[in-house]
């Protein structure tokens, strides 16, 4: 029961933080905007996708963002494959945690110490997620060895 209850109020953060992505999607796409460019190798796939799309790259990738944390934070609450959905947002806190909240391009003031505080916030993020990745369920009933070793007298 401790488990289950854990499991669903941690990914209540994924779920509420996805949805209200969703809400403001205009926002979360001028933040990626600002930190994460196009390379100059991707930009005529770039321009492509946003013409077959009708929407910029980085309105794309809120979009993304906000579904990957709203569907992996429901599959983790309701325990349907946990594990991968826990290892899938292991990699997307990592990412957005070393392109948004780069406090070591950031000189003094409180703006870096807020992002130093975010990324330590996403480090015991991904170690809760590695906790999920890594649980076992005990098995009560111990299995009987198909073979015996002693011979019965």
């Amino acid at each position: 029961m401790l488990m289950t209850s854990g499991r669903v109020l941690f990914a209540l953060l994924f779920i509420f933080s996805g949805a209200s992505k969703f809400f403001d999607i205009g926002s979360t796409a001028a933040i990626i905007e600002a930190k994460v460019g196009i390379p100059e190798f991707a930009a005529a796939y770039a321009s492509q996708i946003e013409g077959s799309l009708g929407m910029t790259v980085f309105r794309l990738l809120a979009f993304t963002a906000a579904s990957v944390e709203v569907i992996c934070g429901l599959m983790i609450a309701f325990n349907l494959a946990p594990r991968f959905f826990a290892a899938i947002l292991v990699l997307f806190v990592a990412v957005t945690t070393f392109y948004v909240h780069d406090f070591w391009n950031q000189s003094g003031g409180s703006e870096r110490l807020e992002n130093i505080v975010h990324v330590m916030k996403n480090i015991s993020i991904i170690g809760a997620l590695l906790m999920i990745i890594g649980y076992r369920s005990v098995s009560t009933v111990t299995p009987e060895p198909i073979y015996h070793d002693r011979v019965a007298l």
